[in-house]
């Protein structure tokens, strides 16, 4: 096999998987999927007691799929803008995401120890927090672009 192919090859494979999108209907899903978890989060907050550390888990996974599905489902109408400003969106989040992770953790820091005069302690951020930032982020950004082409 010469390298000529070898790149073709995966050059198709790489645009296969930056092109993949599901079908529009998975936003429905992943909006159903996203609210369901938010109200059984409510609904564990204030009604369940006990040892629900696991379910806590599992609502905060079902989360952040029903709003990856919500990212990555094709809009009614596909073409190069929107994909354009899917990119940008992604772009976007990406780079505030970061800037949140590194950023954050000190300014809970700081305001924790001005409104607890005692030394609280640094606590870095957890994955669930920055990944639900970015999502909200790149949705967000993405729907206000599409709104303003």
């Amino acid at each position: 096999m010469n390298t000529e192919k070898l790149i073709d090859c995966e050059r198709s494979h790489l645009l296969k998987i930056t092109k993949f999108r599901l079908p529009h209907q998975f936003i429905v899903v992943g909006v159903v999927v996203a609210a369901i978890s938010i109200i059984m989060m409510f609904v564990r907050a204030s009604v369940m007691d006990g040892d629900t550390e696991w379910l806590k888990l599992l609502l905060q996974k079902t989360l952040l799929i029903g709003m990856l599905l919500m990212s990555v489902s094709k809009d009614k109408i596909e073409d190069e803008m929107t994909v354009s400003l899917r990119a940008q969106s992604y772009t976007v989040a990406f780079i505030v995401g970061v800037v949140y992770a590194l950023v954050m953790p000190y300014v809970e820091f700081g305001v924790s120890n001005v409104v607890h005069s005692g030394g609280e302690v640094y606590k870095d951020l957890g994955d669930f927090q920055v990944l639900l930032f970015m999502l909200m982020i790149q949705l967000m950004f993405y729907h206000t672009l599409k709104r303003y082409r």
